[in-house]
């Protein structure tokens, strides 16, 4: 592996203008491409003590071994030959968002003497409008078909429109009134060109005037008893406002803007867009990406916008774009957006109103979208199984870990100390094994006595159900494998119980939330899994199960200590009664504000208690 000091430039040989750095490996594969308003700053940094860099940065130094840079006039020079050579190299070590799925648009060939609609999911081309992306393809599929009744352009391909050109005949489309025909002459190519203009500016969000205009020539053809016309106008404002019926409204005002959130976990991000032209939703799209930990949520809204704009025409990027997070590099993003744009674009936070609200529910398909990709990963038997392989081969375990047990301990400050135990069967969770511990006493003075604690406790379980008559199958299963939230400390202390009651079948490894790191037991250094795979998923979604399920249990034995404090010792005031008086108000709060005839509503509770009560509280 290339040593970093081998390579390092000559801090005076690099400059301090604004450019663009490319890291190669000793293939001269460009590995990282960045940029930096500063580059002799931004490249020193590379080269700081290797315990000072996130551990992806280390390795991406430690892989390559040279480095390059490229000068330029201004941030915004910087912004665009970054993203030009990120998309032309790929490098391994450069974000990249991916969509969630495959999204359909509506796309109109402008480009072409005689524009055609049609449905897509390929990559844009320059000349062709698209709009979307819709969620659903017989969502599009509807709203073309409604639209070619008011606007009855040509849909075929260049194969269908050429052989009508040749026979003189046109397809099915033009005799069912779907198609204006312009293969036949039935329409001249300008007005062909000035439907597809239409629906254009109809899905652009300019709405009024089509439909406003067609009531007016209903009205009057009406008048002149052309009721055939009348009708046909008729149909036309029906379809046209169906299409209108399927965008859903988001604000009140006529406002175009995209609206981003962004999602984030440890290993993975959701990033949502909702397009609003008009104040209706005209599209919405989602990307997945898998995340660096030295990648802050500014600069992540960065990358996603500079990948979510790039390549469009001007009239696709909107004059305001609404956002959850500022990104980093703001002025010169806003700049490059008004350079494509060819006019002002803002980003900014909304702070209070429709547009907050908006962002709090694209906030909300961000994190469904999230979820419902870990769940298709995880749901997965392929994924699953290879999942499992790769935790074997890593922890070099003696059999598959088809059923593996995570213990966490949860407490605040070392008060109402609890743990839980979750399980995952096949890769996916037993909720019904679920269990959780209170801990008193010396178990509570620290982490690891508390997991020694719970691991003697629930494995001493386990031996009783080995010689019971009738065992209960919630503890009498051995797993394959028992994680532990935490670092050496507590796989010492977890391995100390199993040996002390004389289990020496079970392995034990501790995971590390900072870094993702595996610690076995007898070993100064952890195993580290790849950040991409299937195995790291699964045993950091197993500790995050772990560390909610505990969490819950601390909160709920928290808040009845809080109010057990309070209520415990006032005279005559038992358990029933404690819990009859605050499912009756919901809280302490509220029961210091009744009046004793109030309280006296409570079933057990008469005059003489309640006036302790209401004694006791005004303390």
């Amino acid at each position: 592996m290339p040593e970093p000091s081998t390579y390092r430039p000559a801090t005076g040989s690099i400059p301090t203008s604004a450019g663009v750095y490319k890291f190669r490996d000793p293939d001269r594969r460009v590995i990282y491409v960045g940029k930096a308003k500063n580059l002799r700053n931004r490249l020193n940094s590379y080269f700081a003590n290797p315990a000072q860099l996130h551990p992806r940065t280390s390795t991406m130094v430690h892989t390559a071994n040279s480095v390059e840079w490229t000068v330029v006039d201004t941030e915004v020079e910087a912004l665009q030959l970054e993203w030009t050579w990120i998309n032309e190299f790929n490098p391994r070590f450069n974000v990249m968002f991916r969509d969630d799925k495959s999204y359909p648009y509506l796309a109109i060939t402008m480009n072409d003497e005689v524009p055609r609609a049609f449905i897509t999911r390929g990559k844009r081309r320059k000349g062709v409008k698209y709009f979307g992306p819709f969620a659903q393809v017989w969502a599009i599929k509807d709203t073309l078909d409604l639209l070619l009744k008011a606007f009855p352009m040509r849909t075929c391909t260049a194969g269908v429109y050429r052989r009508a050109e040749r026979s003189g005949r046109p397809c099915l489309l033009g005799y069912i009134d779907k198609c204006a025909a312009p293969c036949v002459g039935q329409i001249s190519k300008d007005d062909h060109r000035d439907l597809a203009r239409s629906i254009s500016d109809f899905m652009s969000g300019n709405t009024g005037r089509f439909i406003s205009h067609r009531q007016k020539e209903m009205a009057n053809a009406a008048a002149e008893l052309d009721y055939e016309r009348a009708a046909s106008l008729r149909d036309e404002i029906s379809a046209l406002q169906k299409v209108l019926d399927k965008s859903a409204v988001v604000l009140s005002v006529s406002a175009d803007c995209d609206i981003f959130a962004l999602v984030t976990e440890e290993l993975e991000a959701s990033v949502q867009v909702f397009h609003v032209r008009q104040g209706r939703i005209r599209g919405q799209r989602g990307w997945i990406i898998e995340r660096s930990d030295d990648h802050t949520p500014a600069e992540l809204t960065t990358d996603y916008l500079r990948q979510a704009y790039s390549g469009l025409d001007a009239d696709a990027i909107p004059k305001e774009i609404l956002v959850d997070t500022l990104p980093a590099d703001l002025d010169s993003l806003e700049a490059w957006l008004s350079e494509q744009r060819g006019s002002r674009v803002t980003v900014r936070v909304p702070e209070r109103g429709e547009k907050k609200a908006a962002l709090e529910t694209v906030a909300k398909n961000a994190k469904e979208a999230l979820i419902q990709h870990k769940l298709k990963r995880s749901s997965d038997l392929t994924t699953r199984s290879q999942a499992l392989k790769e935790i074997q081969e890593h922890l070099d375990l003696p059999e598959a870990p088809l059923r593996i047990e995570c213990i966490d301990i949860s407490h605040t400050q070392g008060s109402n100390v609890v743990a839980s135990l979750v399980v995952f069967e096949d890769g996916m969770a037993k909720k019904r094994d679920y269990r959780h511990f209170a801990i008193h006493g010396e178990a509570a003075a620290d982490d690891t006595a508390s997991m020694y604690d719970v691991v003697s406790r629930r494995f001493s379980r386990y031996l009783e159900q080995m010689t019971s008559e009738e065992p209960d199958e919630r503890f009498g299963y051995r797993p394959s494998l028992l994680v532990v939230d935490g670092a050496g400390p507590q796989v010492a202390a977890a391995t100390r119980a199993l040996n002390d009651l004389g289990i020496i079948d079970i392995s034990v490894v501790g995971l590390a939330k900072r870094l993702e790191e595996i610690w076995v037991p007898d070993d100064p250094f952890p195993v580290i899994l790849p950040r991409n795979s299937e195995g790291l998923f699964l045993m950091q979604r197993l500790r995050d199960e772990a560390h909610r399920f505990a969490i819950t249990y601390h909160r709920s034995k928290r808040a009845k200590a809080m109010t057990s404090s309070v209520l415990d010792d006032i005279p005559g005031l038992g358990e029933s009664r404690r819990t009859a008086l605050l499912r009756h108000f919901g809280s302490v709060k509220k029961v210091r504000a009744a009046t004793a005839e109030e309280i006296c509503e409570v079933k057990g509770i008469g005059p003489s208690l309640a006036a302790k009560i209401i004694a006791a509280l005004a303390d």
